[in-house]
């Protein structure tokens, strides 16, 4: 992330009469100063208006945001219709003086465009059009001879933040949900509604880059700290109303209060600037640092993005252009490039992983028919602390049991670790740390079992200890009590054949860190019950994670994904690629973390073990590598990053990493001859991909995924498949089933059947007119 640099922005209303306010708004919770501001006339075509409405209270126009049918507003055509219309009416209405935007919505603001609408648009001259609209209308209300102040409430994102800073003035609440910023980029877009314009004359050049760039929300303090906002308002606790009804309200009247003062000229809209403001202003004045700055930008944005993602590039030319040609050049240049990448592949793919998480965060069998309030965790290490961690902190009662009191302790201590890491961001009070820990019971037996609406096991990979605790559990457990299996690769169906309640058997796999990774994949057999996977999504969801539902079989679907590939990547190692060089190759293809350093990652002994168990399901098919150079290194002790040396030397505190000198011998003595006909840098990525992606429409085929978007949401939020290509069924539609099919035979003529096409997607080949996604 770029510097930032913030500036203080203290509020220029006196303090005795913010104090005044307070006191209103804890009255107006109990009816007692309700009528302080009456209602002095209504808009007589508010009854035919569904999105925005507006009433007049003094000489103040209040605007209400309020998406129908909607938890969110979003920045829809008919939004902004209205918004346009009533904004007419209170600039031509003398008796107004000024005008409060505030949302009907506890939680959002506004949060951002309609993505609908410009996914509805066939060319980039039609996604231009929209942003121009949107700029058209947002030039109006910086240019409004009333005074405009936005209220804040919760998210205020995207094309929210862009009518906000297009006010004179931004009040926000306090509280954890009011956060601000622009997630374009997230969708391989930019800001395209004056953002990029307005923000780096608001913030400061360091401060707007980093908002646009990185996409991160920014709570509400530090806005007010950076000059996004002007003067927050503590949230208010309750009282006959809620305390987001009461907190609404009482934003509302601060704001009036505002909008009258500004109007009164009792509130300047100057902002005073401290000296290391105006130093800051002065430098960033000079036209060489300004150079050096995009030039710095530049060099880090193609480091991270390997020039993958068009959007952050645009994104430094859209707001140079705006401070070195003047805004007008900068208002052009955005809407064009907006509606440019509207259109790439890498926004699409990006806009899709974003439908496909909302998709994946719904239960599709319903609601359970008994919510699980108690848990009970088997197992205290990495992941079944990192499973308690994510339990308790939403408030679930979870017991924590071990067989030695050194694990249940390092569990304990990795759970407390996680939750103060939270207190140290300020995500978490020291206090709401200990209310959630005091949720986590530690202990070596099962006493309490038969109270556990469900029970996780965290156990070692090993059939016969997981088949041992699943007897142990149903002795002691309630006959409504879920048994769950976190294994990566064991069939459920397998540790299930032990079970006297067979329905009551699923698997949950975590990925890790838990607490990190947002996939879940939740694994059915054909006896596990409806009730039964509604109960294991609706805890996954309360978890916070994203979910994908498959049929169970060996390594399910994502471990079954990685397979093949590691298998490729092996091989490829045994041909003479070094380590880092096939890091730089699937970096460089658009995966987060390099092949080599994923192995030491997931470690060498698992990697090992998963080979030869899913070798062992899918024989010669899942072949390339050979798992005896794994099975070796582990006989030496290098068993990844865990013991500080695999395929690199990790050593505690260095940020580089070197290769370990250990495995040279190990290399060589399972060298293979490589074919220079497919050992091209493009022939090596495409052998690792295309046996993902191959083996990832067979899971579709053979009916281990239900559909697409569920693959390609496990692909990219459990294996970091890259981002950019949208997963491994939006990248068949996007590179050509039929291009990646003749691909898959070239290497099979070289490799044999690792490398057969399956038929699902021979099927696509032959049939153009056949897409995964449409």
């Amino acid at each position: 992330a770029l510097p930032i640099f913030g500036r203080s922005c203290c509020s220029h209303s006196p303090l005795d009469k913010m104090a005044a306010l307070r006191v209103i708004g804890a009255l107006r919770g109990c009816g007692g100063a309700g009528s302080i501001y009456r209602s002095v006339s209504t808009s007589s075509a508010v009854l035919s208006r569904t999105h925005v409405n507006y009433e007049i209270k003094g000489d103040v126009a209040v605007v209400r945001f309020n998406t129908p049918n909607s938890k969110v507003n979003t920045l829809s055509k008919p939004l902004q219709s209205e918004f346009g219309e009533i904004m007419d009416e209170i600039w031509a209405n003398d008796a107004v003086r000024s005008a409060v935007l505030i949302s009907s919505k506890p939680g959002c603001f506004i949060a951002g465009a309609n993505i609908n609408m410009i996914e509805a648009c066939k060319t980039p001259q039609e996604v231009t059009q929209l942003a121009q609209n949107a700029q058209k209308m947002f030039a109006k209300l910086e240019k409004s001879p009333k005074p405009i102040v936005a209220a804040i409430a919760g998210s205020c994102l995207g094309g929210g933040l862009e009518i906000a800073i297009a006010c004179q003035y931004r009040v926000a609440t306090k509280d954890r949900k009011t956060v601000l910023g622009t997630p374009e980029i997230m969708l391989g877009l930019i800001p395209g509604a004056g953002g990029t314009q307005r923000l780096p004359k608001m913030v400061g050049l360091p401060s707007a880059f980093d908002m646009i760039l990185t996409g991160r929300n920014i709570r509400a303090d530090k806005a007010k700290k950076m000059g996004l906002v002007d003067l927050l308002v503590d949230p208010l606790g309750p009282g006959l109303k809620s305390p987001e009804e009461r907190t609404i309200e009482y934003l509302e009247e601060v704001a009036i209060q505002c909008a009258t003062d500004i109007a009164n000229k009792r509130i300047s809209l100057q902002r005073p600037k401290g000296l290391v403001q105006r130093l800051t202003d002065y430098v960033f004045g000079i036209p060489f640092v300004r150079q050096q700055v995009y030039k710095s930008v530049e060099k880090k944005v193609k480091k991270q993005t390997k020039g993958l993602y068009p959007a952050p590039l645009k994104a430094i030319e859209v707001v140079s252009t705006g401070l070195e040609q003047g805004l007008e050049a900068g208002y052009l240049t955005e809407c064009q490039k907006f509606g440019e990448l509207a259109m790439t592949n890498e926004s699409k793919a990006l806009i899709g992983l974003y439908h496909g998480q909302v998709l994946c965060k719904k239960n599709k069998f319903g609601a359970p028919q008994k919510e699980v309030q108690r848990l009970a965790i088997l197992g205290a290490g990495l992941m079944g602390a990192g499973v308690a961690q994510v339990s308790v902190d939403k408030g679930i009662k979870t017991i924590l049991k071990d067989t030695t009191l050194e694990g249940l302790s390092k569990g304990q201590q990795q759970v407390y670790k996680g939750l103060n890491d939270k207190v140290r961001k300020r995500n978490l009070t020291s206090f709401e740390r200990d209310r959630i820990i005091s949720n986590l019971a530690g202990q070596l037996d099962y006493k309490g079992f038969e109270k556990a609406d469900m029970v996780i096991e965290a156990v070692f990979e090993d059939l016969g200890i997981k088949h041992r605790v699943l007897k142990e559990v149903e002795a002691v457990v309630s006959p409504h009590c879920i048994f769950a299996s976190n294994t990566s690769a064991l069939p459920i169906t397998q540790i299930a054949s032990v079970s006297k309640r067979p329905e009551k058997v699923i698997g949950m796999h975590y990925f890790s860190p838990v607490d990190k990774m947002q996939l879940l994949e939740i694994i059915t057999t054909d006896k596990t019950s409806p009730d039964t996977a509604a109960s294991a999504v609706a805890v996954g969801l309360k978890q916070g994670k994203v979910i994908i539902v498959v049929k169970d079989g060996p390594g399910f679907y994502t471990t079954r994904c990685l397979g093949p590939m590691m298998a490729e990547v092996v091989r490829v190692l045994q041909e003479g690629a070094d380590p880092k060089k096939l890091d730089a190759l699937s970096t460089g293809f658009g995966f987060p973390v390099g092949a080599a350093t994923l192995a030491d990652e997931v470690g060498i002994d698992v990697a090992a073990h998963v080979a030869e168990d899913l070798g062992k399901a899918f024989g010669e098919r899942f072949g390339g590598g050979n798992v005896e150079l794994l099975k070796a290194m582990v006989a030496k002790g290098f068993l990844g990053r865990k013991t500080g040396k695999g395929f690199y030397v990790y050593q505690q505190g260095a940020k580089s990493k070197s290769l370990n000198s250990g495995t040279d011998e190990i290399l060589e003595k399972f060298k293979l001859k490589a074919r220079p006909d497919v050992s091209t840098d493009e022939d090596i990525q495409l052998r690792l991909v295309s046996r993902f992606v191959n083996e990832a429409v067979m899971c579709l085929q053979e009916g281990i995924l239900s559909n697409p978007v569920e693959g390609d949401i496990g692909a990219v939020f459990g294996l970091g498949f890259p981002p950019c290509l949208g997963g491994p069924f939006r990248y068949v539609d996007s590179y050509g089933a039929k291009r990646l099919v003749e691909k898959l035979r070239k290497y099979e003529n070289v490799y044999g059947s690792q490398f057969t096409p399956c038929q699902l997607l021979v099927d696509h080949a032959n049939d153009p007119s056949k897409k995964f996604h449409h």
